[in-house]
């Protein structure tokens, strides 16, 4: 039987943890370098998944991937706009010569080539002008063979990105050798470390401003604002349960915390929000995490509709997968955090611990945004979730997350005249 075609996005920054771009990953790419039979089935996975998902990988950034010989001759580069990607290349590329005839003619086309894993060879010193990018491997080189590579880059105005940067040591070698920019385990999780608790997005903010003072607001609107930003979230169902709305039953979802307050008490709520928007130097840092935030309750919730034998709901999925950053975006652990939030046992053992179905769940969508190939097919057999439809579900996900963030960070300018408006009133 032939294994589960994993894709994924992982994301590429600079020194400043800024997104420079994100890279395509697909499971076993390093492993489809021949003309095996292998190589053409993972091809022709490969490109029929990109035929249809495409633009969703395509919508908000640069992006790098790797083209085997085989990919390379179906044309799968044309399936992208050359100004919206770089073409990765291997060895197993290099030393095609039919391959490297048509990474040529990539380049006369406007597309730029990364060639992965540089090595001080013949081969690859001979590939030198066609390059734009050059990628090595913290993780398999000395630090005195990557300022080797580092001084021949820079004299040849070539942009260099480190990856296999998974621990603080290799992110300060990185740093230090002038990088252009960095990927690994621990580009993945590092997370902002001077947020404050009110880290909110500003265009989100706006728009929950303006959704509260309708005249007639729309509850399922603001539900889905609040819903997109994990510390609207968080501080919303904080409020809800505290000793001012005491309660029988506890709020544990975003609608029952909205229902909770009422109109009149959220608006006061935004209102208090405001009063401490004034600094915005963190925000810009933060959002990258409160996007990512989104992106696994999403992924979470909509596995949790694949899970054999579920204990969590939907929501429960959805806000284990919003809270899993928490403690990053908020400076205390997370048993502190949840402590007011009221949530069945299974989800808050899932957020603490890793335990139990949801802590299975938790577990597959991080290894599937670090691209870890083997934990994701073990936690899917675990939860029963079809490994096959991991990838559709991801770039589906991935979409949804995107047209909302686009309508968060592109307000109309009626309504950023609005809530400016709204704001002011509320001072």
């Amino acid at each position: 039987m032939e294994r589960s075609r994993y894709i994924v996005r992982q994301a590429i920054k600079d020194a400043d943890n800024r997104i420079l771009g994100y890279e395509i990953k697909y499971s076993g790419s390093e492993a489809y370098g021949g003309e095996s039979g292998n190589d053409v089935s993972a091809a022709e996975t490969i490109y029929n998944f990109l035929m249809q998902n495409s633009e969703k990988a395509l919508r908000d950034s640069r992006t790098f991937m790797t083209f085997t010989s085989s990919l390379l001759a179906k044309r799968t580069p044309h399936l992208f706009k050359s100004k919206d990607l770089v073409i990765q290349i291997d060895d197993s590329v290099i030393i095609h010569p039919f391959a490297m005839h048509l990474v040529q003619q990539y380049v006369k086309e406007g597309y730029e080539i990364a060639a992965n894993d540089f090595q001080f060879m013949p081969r690859y010193l001979a590939l030198m002008e066609y390059l734009s990018y050059i990628k090595i491997d913290l993780a398999q080189m000395s630090a005195s063979a990557a300022e080797n590579i580092m001084r021949v880059a820079h004299s040849m105005h070539k942009k260099v990105i480190a990856t296999g940067v998974d621990t603080q040591q290799q992110r300060d070698i990185a740093t230090s050798l002038g990088v252009h920019g960095m990927q690994g385990e621990y580009i993945a999780d590092q997370l902002a470390n001077k947020v404050h608790q009110s880290s909110y997005l500003r265009s989100n903010f706006f728009r929950l401003v303006v959704a509260v003072t309708r005249e007639e607001p729309d509850i399922h609107e603001i539900e889905q604002i609040v819903s997109t930003d994990v510390t609207l979230s968080y501080s919303l169902l904080k409020i809800a349960n505290s000793a001012y709305f005491a309660r029988r039953t506890q709020t544990t979802s975003i609608q029952q915390a909205i229902v909770t307050l009422g109109l009149s008490q959220l608006k006061r709520w935004v209102y208090l929000l405001s009063a401490g928007d004034t600094d915005d130097s963190h925000l810009q840092d933060s959002e990258e995490f409160i996007k990512i935030s989104f992106m696994r309750a999403s992924f979470a919730s909509e596995l949790q509709k694949y899970v054999k034998r579920p204990v969590l709901t939907r929501s429960e999925a959805y806000l284990l997968g919003m809270f899993s950053t928490l403690e990053y975006l908020i400076d205390a652990p997370m048993e502190e955090i949840i402590a007011d939030i009221p949530m069945v046992d299974e989800l808050k053992q899932a957020l603490l611990r890793h335990e139990g179905s949801g802590g299975k769940l938790l577990d597959l969508v991080i290894s599937y945004e670090k691209a870890d190939w083997k934990k994701i097919t073990e936690n899917a057999e675990a939860l029963g979730i079809p490994s096959a439809q991991l990838a559709t579900i991801y770039f589906n996900c991935m979409e949804e997350v995107n047209r909302i963030w686009d309508q968060m960070l592109n307000p109309s300018p009626v309504a950023e005249r609005e809530a400016a408006a709204d704001k002011t009133d509320a001072q």
